[in-house]
């Protein structure tokens, strides 16, 4: 079976949807199971990535990455592969293809918020990403709260979605999480629906009483309407306290992570939530907002805290980074939750999902 990929998302600087792709790739190209097929990865642009060219082709259409690559460009130069399926691991996909289609939708923040969108961003992602789920053959998602909001927001059928949480790219480091400094880690692209001009305010109170606390943040601001992440550091007099890196490599956020002793996402609305999970692999005990897919994805491995309640953050992050009767509590039960995100097994149930939807 020849299985055609948009990848996109491989390129430039990779996040959440592209780390979600890598992952997959990387347990096919180990995969006895994969070995049964070829992959065609479509992208603008050169992939940074080391696979067997012989098993995964890869076809560079030059080009912007938006929606007109998608729907024209790609299936253009996807015409002449003769390809059984098409894999979009990233909300859309060509809508004029004739070919089955297997589509990841991770969440659908642009239809439950969309006041967090500007109104033509908003307006696009809504239409196409309505479009894609009725063409494809099958949706996947990761994890049961976003199934529901398939179901209930765009009228998805339950047997036309298949549920498969991701795997957790960081593994728990061997250094002494017990002496490490009192650093607050956060991951993840600087959303609105994040609040971390909250975790930086809920930081500020630490920061006054203990010497060495220090707060990381690591992402790019995409946050609308804008918050200004400078000024608010800047306000609460953190400057030699917060550190913003707004893009890492994957060695230096696994640094970052083997560095920290505790991490916080006051996240009001996820598909899932990778990186707390992360977070929870590498040992450290993660405050989260009070939501239902924060307790899905964490169930008894975190702290949790109302939303817009800065002293229960303060609070929190203090028993996080100092309490070890709690870390101790919260990082017991972090084997059971993470047992449940494992790449070897989401790309077997991925790679069977497409396999299904081509016969």
């Amino acid at each position: 079976m020849r299985i055609g990929i948009d990848a996109r998302e491989l390129c430039g600087r990779a996040t959440g949807v592209g780390r979600y792709l890598s992952g997959l790739l990387a347990e096919w190209s180990r995969s006895p199971r994969a070995r049964d097929h070829e992959f065609v990865l479509y992208a603008p642009d050169s992939l940074p990535v080391a696979l067997d060219a012989r098993r995964f082709a890869t076809r560079v259409v030059p080009g912007l990455s938006g929606t007109w690559w998608e729907q024209v460009q790609a299936p253009r130069a996807a015409a002449g592969d003769h390809l059984d399926v098409w894999f979009a691991p990233a909300y859309t996909c060509p809508l004029s293809l004739p070919i089955p289609i297997v589509l990841s939708v991770h969440d659908l923040s642009f239809f439950a918020r969309p006041e967090w969108f500007t109104a033509r961003e908003g307006l696009r992602r809504r239409w196409v990403t309505r479009e894609s789920v009725a063409r494809a053959s099958t949706i996947i998602t990761i994890s049961q709260f976003s199934k529901r909001e398939l179901m209930e927001r765009l009228d998805v059928a339950a047997e036309r979605i298949a549920v498969i949480p991701p795997g957790i790219a960081f593994s728990r480091q061997p250094s002494a999480i017990s002496h490490r400094a009192p650093r607050v880690l956060f991951v993840g692209s600087l959303f609105t629906r994040r609040h971390v001009t909250d975790l930086i305010r809920a930081f500020a109170p630490i920061a006054r009483a203990h010497a060495g606390a220090a707060l990381d943040i690591v992402g790019d601001n995409r946050t609308y309407p804008f918050e200004n992440i400078r000024a608010t550091i800047g306000a609460e007099q953190l400057d030699e306290r917060v550190s913003w890196h707004q893009y890492v490599s994957d060695t230096q956020l696994s640094d970052l992570y083997a560095n920290a002793r505790a991490f916080a996402f006051l996240s009001e609305y996820e598909g899932l939530g990778l990186t707390p999970l992360e977070a929870l692999a590498a040992g450290l005990p993660p405050v989260l907002l009070e939501t239902p897919v924060a307790h899905e994805s964490c169930a008894d491995a975190a702290v949790y805290v109302p939303l817009g309640d800065l002293p229960a953050t303060t609070r929190a992050l203090e028993q996080a980074l100092f309490d070890d009767e709690l870390r101790r509590t919260i990082l017991t039960a972090a084997p059971g939750v993470l047992a449940r995100y494992d790449w070897p097994r989401a790309a077997d149930t991925t790679l069977q999902a497409i396999e299904r939807c081509s016969r």
